[in-house]
């Protein structure tokens, strides 16, 4: 038996979380490692205890912001920090899975909190319609390694 990369395995495991979401517009989820252990994993959606977007607005999900993303939820890889920092695990020089690139706003957090890797496999620019990824040029800038995951994986979910 072949024993799979961890890249993969965490990779796989963020394909699955995305289908945690309750998000009817995009699933995204995200893992937070160090080294080969999990320190924290996340998933786009409202905060804990508020609605489920799914539930709440089945038809036309939340409202939007100016930019037309929802106004009421966290991205996967904020969730996954979040949930680190409230547990009090050290993010500092931790790996990020994330089955789509991190927004600029991510990117901000992402460098902040002192995540040194990201790997993504889909593009926030293409998923948007923007030239080019803001977040991973960010990212690149500051000094933070990131790389797109290369792989193919299946999955059977059309909003990942």
């Amino acid at each position: 038996m072949e024993r799979p990369d961890f890249d993969d395995i965490f990779m796989e495991l963020a394909i699955n979380l995305a289908k945690r979401s309750h998000c009817i517009k995009k699933h995204v989820g995200a893992v937070l490692t160090k080294e080969t252990r999990i320190i924290s994993i996340g998933y786009n959606g409202p905060p804990p205890g508020t609605h489920n977007c799914d539930e709440e607005f089945p038809e036309t999900g939340c409202s939007r912001d100016s930019k037309g993303s929802c106004s009421l939820a966290l991205h996967a890889e904020q969730n996954a920090i979040l949930y680190a920092v409230k547990n009090n695990a050290s993010v500092e020089g931790s790996t990020l899975y994330v089955t789509l690139a991190p927004c600029l706003a991510c990117a901000r957090i992402i460098y902040s909190m002192g995540v040194s890797k990201v790997i993504y496999m889909y593009s926030y620019a293409e998923y948007k319609g923007l030239p080019f990824d803001e977040g991973v040029d960010f990212l690149d800038r500051f000094g933070v390694m990131v790389e797109k995951y290369q792989k193919e994986i299946s999955f059977d979910d059309a909003l990942i």
